[in-house]
């Protein structure tokens, strides 16, 4: 007896309810109540994977770094390199799903991530920690749209659209949860302890994938030759901007030349790769559609609301690690933030429509400048307490923005499916570069702020001011029973009056940093009001052609 083999490109035969809405998705049967729990379990599991590990690494760098023994400038590429990772490796997965199938690359990816960061384990070097964050970046990009596609499962056909919500932003959870527990495992065995629950995280993640597969889903042979040239010349391109973007502001962007080379090459190879993809008949990236006005303006609508957002950890984070506070010391915070995404996440499932996504949108913007102009009355005493309310306000925005504003680019990729490539690394780019992006910017403003009220207080302390001689004096007195020489007394207090001027000056640079957000996130609410406005006044005197009337 002669035996075929099955061909796995041959179309299947779907049910109405059954057939997958794009190539490389899977189907969505029936499935029973307890089954559909399951899907929505292992569905935030994974989302929680692919962030949560790379969230523990951004909240405890200083730890790592006395861990290490590392220089400010070599531990910042532990995000660094998750980035340049996560962001190339989006260009083949959509591709690579298409045609292999998800499970494939996410079960190989989960398996080389066990791997790398068992051995981990037994190596306490730098530049291991540097591959399993790499690793971690690849696997990352392929469990997001794995958690999308579990909770899709989950949910029955009339609620697809808060499976799609609860997938998209579930992986938001993982910054104030990796602040809420993260210090309790540096305490179990220092840096181990991190490692050691990311490997247990990502096994049981893998247990669950293979337990409970996905539905099957149609395939095909997409992949040209082409495409990894393509690849070739955009993932070392992104990787120089990653970087460039993470260490410009802590190397400083003029004083170090290998930050202009790496800029400068960045920008010579993403512009091959555009050009190469605009003159393919069927290009990887869409060039065209990706320049089109109403996708240009969803992607900087977008990059600028990420950048509004980085105040979150560049701006509140920082300045409480600034003046010595722990993750233990934030633990409310760290609630607060959850419970703002939670109840993000919850409120944009209930009121998300098609027909509306401005308004989310909209009224996240709204909420951060209130957050931002709230932080901006911050005082060298401002400390979590003081926090809560503007940075729940925060994390409300940032989770009920995110699902309304990557349907907005849905429509044209079920249009013309060879768009997904594309809107894939917009969305990615947009989350993770505009991160990038927003740190270098904030930080950046920050230190030139602080630079110019240092200036503006140092003219100020002047032994002529009768303040600062009674502040002299206080400190003087302060230091009487532990100090015995005069001289020194004198000197200890004036570098301690220095100390507090460089304290207030930075407090100062940071309230203008919130005054910057807030400032973006007004221009950005502007923006889109007029332009929503612009159409439809556009629409109504196109109707009223139509109709005749006056």
């Amino acid at each position: 007896m002669r035996f075929t083999r099955h061909d796995p490109y041959t179309p299947r035969e779907w049910q109405p309810h059954e057939k997958p809405m794009l190539l490389g998705s899977p189907s969505t049967p029936y499935h029973t109540t307890p089954k559909r729990i399951a899907y929505g379990i292992v569905g935030l599991l994974v989302c929680l994977t692919g962030a949560l590990g790379n969230a523990m690494v951004s909240a405890n760098l200083q730890n790592l770094q006395g861990t290490f023994a590392a220089w400010t400038t070599e531990i910042a590429w532990l995000p660094a390199v998750y980035v340049m990772t996560n962001v190339s490796i989006n260009l083949l997965l959509v591709k690579f799903r298409q045609q292999y199938g998800l499970r494939a690359f996410t079960e190989g990816f989960l398996v080389l991530y066990v791997l790398v960061t068992f051995f981990h384990l037994f190596v306490n070097d730098l530049s291991s920690a540097l591959m399993v964050r790499a690793a971690h970046g690849m696997v990352a990009a392929a469990l997001s749209s794995l958690g999308i596609y579990y909770q899709i499962q989950a949910w029955p056909a009339k609620h697809r659209l808060k499976a799609l919500t609860i997938g998209i932003t579930g992986s938001s959870l993982a910054i104030p949860i990796a602040r809420l527990f993260s210090t309790e495992l540096l305490q179990i065995d220092e840096w181990r302890g991190l490692y050691l629950f990311e490997l247990g995280l990502a096994l049981v993640s893998l247990a669950c994938v293979i337990a409970l597969k996905l539905p099957p889903g149609d395939r095909k042979k997409v992949f040209e030759k082409k495409d990894f040239l393509t690849f070739i010349l955009l993932a070392p391109g992104m990787a120089l901007l990653c970087a460039v973007l993470s260490l410009g502001r802590i190397e400083w962007w003029f004083e170090t030349p290998w930050l202009g080379w790496a800029l400068a090459g960045a920008v010579v190879l993403i512009v091959s790769a555009v050009v190469f993809e605009h003159n393919r008949s069927n290009p990887l990236l869409n060039t065209r559609w990706l320049s089109s006005g109403s996708i240009l303006r969803l992607g900087l609508i977008m990059l600028l609301i990420r950048i509004v957002l980085a105040e979150q950890n560049t701006g509140v984070i920082g300045w409480l690690q600034y003046v010595g506070l722990q993750n233990e010391q934030m633990t409310h915070l760290a609630w607060a933030i959850f419970a703002g995404i939670v109840c993000g996440i919850v409120a944009s499932c209930l009121t998300i429509k098609p027909q509306q996504l401005a308004w989310p949108i909209m009224a996240s913007l709204a909420l951060m400048i209130v957050a931002s102009l709230m932080d901006s009355h911050s005082t060298s005493l401002t400390r979590p307490d003081q926090l809560i309310i503007s940075q729940f306000l925060l994390g409300f925005a940032s989770a009920f923005f995110l699902a309304p504003a990557m349907l907005a680019g849905i429509g044209g990729v079920i249009a013309e499916p060879r768009n997904l490539v594309s809107f894939s690394v917009l969305f990615g780019m947009s989350q993770n570069i505009g991160g990038l992006l927003g740190s270098a910017i904030l930080g950046t403003f920050q230190t030139w702020r602080e630079k110019y009220h240092s200036s503006l207080l140092a003219d100020q302390l002047t032994t002529i001011s009768p303040w600062v001689s009674e502040r002299i004096q206080a400190y003087t007195q302060l230091y009487q029973d532990q100090i015995g020489d005069p001289a020194l007394r004198s000197v200890q207090a004036i570098t301690q009056l220095q100390n507090v001027s460089a304290l207030e000056a930075n407090i100062l640079a940071y309230n203008d940093t919130y005054l910057l957000t807030a400032s973006i996130a007004a221009a950005t609410l502007l923006w889109i009001s007029w332009r929503l406005l612009r159409l439809r006044i556009t629409a109504h005197l196109a109707l009223r052609r139509a109709t005749g009337t006056k």
